[in-house]
């Protein structure tokens, strides 16, 4: 209820009861500043507690908002955080990648490496000697001895082997014929001379043989 009705209230009431018991002018000023002191009163408690309502609620919007942000600006670190981590880590996987392929055959080369060291002991005694007969089949049983060591080191350490194809059945799979002759006294293809080995690496066939072929008539 706003002020001027409660002063319109006021009038009829004081209205109403001088026609009841009429009293003074002064009583009736009295009566009339008493009632509108204590609406007045009313009308500020009231807005005096919405003031304070409206004020607590921005209070605690700040302060949600203070908490959202730093909530944000925390996760936003921790994004950028993991987002390096995971470059770093993607760099040194292609790093280490790398290096492996460089270096897959490292090993394989170290047990090279004193095999060339023999070739160039023999070659060095050939060039020392007075290149007699007897030197030259020194020399001749020195290399297949070289030979020999390869062989047994690639296939020992590293599952290489050498095979053997003549007088096998022609197989399309681990020969290649380069020469074919005709012959009667064979039912089906054979190997007549192993012109250049095969390999096996394991149990796959990494290089055919080169080979003539007896074919029969």
């Amino acid at each position: 209820m706003d002020e001027k009705d409660v002063q319109d209230e006021v009038s009829a009431s004081t209205e109403y009861a001088d026609a009841e018991n009429p009293v003074g002018a002064s009583e009736k000023k009295t009566i009339n500043e008493e009632a509108l002191q204590e609406s007045g009163a009313e009308n500020g408690g009231a807005a005096e507690a919405g003031s304070c309502a409206e004020d607590s609620q921005e209070e605690d919007s700040a302060i949600k908002i203070a908490e959202l942000t730093a909530k944000c600006a925390e996760l936003s670190e921790q994004y950028l955080r993991k987002v390096a981590d995971f470059e770093n880590f993607r760099k040194r996987m292609q790093k280490e990648k790398q290096e492996a392929i460089d270096f897959a055959n490292q090993n394989l080369l170290l047990d090279i490496i004193p095999v060339l060291d023999d070739f160039e002991r023999a070659f060095k005694a050939v060039d020392d000697s007075s290149k007699t007969a007897t030197d030259f089949t020194a020399f001749r049983d020195g290399v297949k001895m070289i030979e020999q060591r390869l062989n047994q080191t690639l296939e020992n350490k590293w599952g290489l082997k050498r095979f053997d194809s003549k007088d096998a059945p022609f197989d399309p799979v681990r020969h290649e014929a380069v020469m074919m002759e005709k012959s009667s006294d064979i039912k089906e293809a054979v190997v007549q001379e192993d012109f250049m080995k095969g390999y096996m690496l394991k149990e796959r066939i990494i290089r055919t043989a080169k080979v003539k072929v007896l074919m029969p008539e």
